[in-house]
């Protein structure tokens, strides 16, 4: 996975999200989402639950989200 420092934010037409602020925010969602990620595979995989078949779990709820709001014009 790219580190969330790594990443180069893009608008839907291609151009960079250059804005710090919004850049921290994403950088700090992703981090958080991450260690919530985390903190779930190890309680599963204490639990005795198997590691890809939560994996798979957690990349279909991610495959599921949905943006509520309307593409901009």
């Amino acid at each position: 996975m790219l580190r969330a420092e790594q990443i180069v934010w893009r608008t839907p037409e291609g151009k960079i999200v250059s804005c710090v602020e919004k850049n921290k925010v994403l950088q700090e969602n992703l981090a958080e989402i991450r260690q919530v990620c985390q903190d779930a595979l190890e309680d599963a995989a204490l639990m005795g639950c198997d590691e890809q078949q939560f994996l798979r779990v957690l990349a279909e709820l991610v495959a599921q989200l949905k943006n509520p709001y309307p593409p901009r014009e």
